[in-house]
């Protein structure tokens, strides 16, 4: 009795393997743990300190996996998401001018509303009111974004006066071990090379030290892993929730959270056998960017790193919930991630980043309506070096394209009124510049 009331709680089903369940587990852990130091050094950019960015990004990924375990019964792994972490950091905080603490609100009422979405049939409403054409754009855009960050962080680019843009040097130590990581995270990655993006991260690591372009952190405190998280958990800052870029960022963030969200979990939960677990899937994830908010952290997606465990044979809620404990036996590495420099960091945005620009394979450009607001969508991301800037170009474009060849009944209501919303915030940035 209790064996059967152990597999319902996780979604086990007659024919499931468990140990093929925890091997499936532990493979998706490898190859979704590098998010940790990743994510963390994203938000260290948007003022968080960075071990605090670090048990933020833990504990979100441990209950986000724990809630997916027992409450969508799948094997989706749940972290934060990259691309929606550069939107908190650079968007919300460097574009927007929020603090790190007003943009942790948003991910709250995000999270919030994502629920709200989630359990009813809004899920579809909203998802149905963004044309396909610009959600894989959004996504061409963010990994374009993300490269482009990447690229900068490993020094392979830099600014210039004339060109604002130039190569890097070349006799740079860190510029060397930013190539030598990328080279081989991109070799390991082809050959699928499981955890191959740890393994980089850790032998660029090594060889950062080694060419002298990295040094020790000052002030490691390896027997506080906690030290600093306290004014981050629950520091949300409610004093801009009343303004009109608040709400604007929320709205933003929300059309990202959702339909990228629903594509991945469809997609998963489709691969893994269990279609009939998208909803169930959809809510527990809604509630863990809720977490993720009070956490500390950007919110948080059905990690692509999840068909990895697919594929090995995951198929219930077993899969995500060995994944979690894994995350938190992870605290006690903590000191030890403090020393992984950004040139061992960098060239993983820059494959990730190549990774999202896949979705334009997805996209329909044969109709110029559609492929001009796409493109702008896309270039105007990385361009402005703002997601809210790129988004509103494409967003904006795409109804006076449709209006202007006589198409404006092919553009969902809804559309309009986001446009509008758009149009309103560049004559608010007008007014206050």
């Amino acid at each position: 009795m209790k064996s059967n009331v152990w597999r319902n709680s996780v979604g086990l089903e007659p024919g499931d393997n468990w140990k093929r369940e925890w091997a499936a587990g532990i493979l998706s852990y490898f190859a979704s743990v590098y998010i940790v130091m990743v994510n963390a050094a994203i938000l260290h950019d948007a003022g968080m300190p960075l071990r605090a960015g670090m048990v933020a990004t833990l504990l979100t990924a441990i209950t986000g996996c724990l809630l997916m375990a027992f409450g969508g019964k799948t094997p989706i792994i749940v972290v934060p998401g990259m691309g929606i972490n550069a939107f908190f950091t650079y968007t919300l905080v460097h574009s927007m001018k929020l603090d790190w603490r007003e943009a942790l609100a948003v991910v709250v009422v995000t999270g919030v509303l994502f629920a709200i979405v989630a359990f009813t049939s809004l899920y579809r409403i909203l998802s149905d009111a963004i044309p396909h054409n610009l959600q894989h754009a959004i996504t061409v855009g963010i990994g374009l974004f993300l490269t482009f960050i990447g690229l900068q962080k490993s020094g392979i680019v830099i600014a210039h006066a004339t060109t604002f843009v130039a190569i890097g040097h070349f006799s740079d130590p860190a510029v060397i071990t930013s190539v030598v990581t990328l080279l081989l995270a991109l070799v390991l990655f082809i050959r699928g090379t499981r955890g191959g993006l740890l393994i980089s991260m850790i032998v660029g690591t090594g060889l950062a030290y080694l060419l002298g372009a990295a040094h020790a952190p000052k002030n490691t405190e390896p027997g506080h892993v906690f030290s600093g998280y306290g004014s981050v958990f629950a520091g949300m800052e409610w004093s801009g929730v009343l303004s009109l870029v608040f709400w604007i960022a929320v709205f933003l963030l929300l059309l990202i959270v959702v339909f990228e969200n629903i594509g991945l979990i469809s997609s998963q939960t489709l691969m893994a056998g269990r279609p009939e677990r998208f909803k169930s899937s959809l809510r527990a994830l809604s509630i863990a960017n809720i977490a993720a908010g009070l956490f500390g952290s950007s919110p948080v997606v059905a990690a692509a790193e999840s068909t990895a465990g697919i594929a090995a044979g995951g198929r219930s809620g077993l899969t995500s919930l060995v994944t979690g404990l894994l995350f938190g036996a992870t605290f006690l590495f903590i000191p030890l991630l403090a020393y992984v420099p950004d040139s061992a960091i960098a060239p993983i945005l820059i494959v990730i980043g190549g990774l999202m620009v896949q979705s334009v394979r997805e996209m329909d450009l044969s109709d110029m309506t559609e492929l001009f607001p796409a493109f702008l969508v896309m270039v105007m991301i990385p361009f402005t070096y703002s997601i809210v800037d790129g988004m509103a170009f494409g967003f904006i474009t795409y109804p006076v394209m449709k209006l202007a060849t006589g198409k404006g009944r092919d553009v969902p209501p809804a559309l309009y009124g986001i446009a509008g919303l758009f149009i309103a915030n560049f004559v608010l940035h007008a007014l206050m510049g």
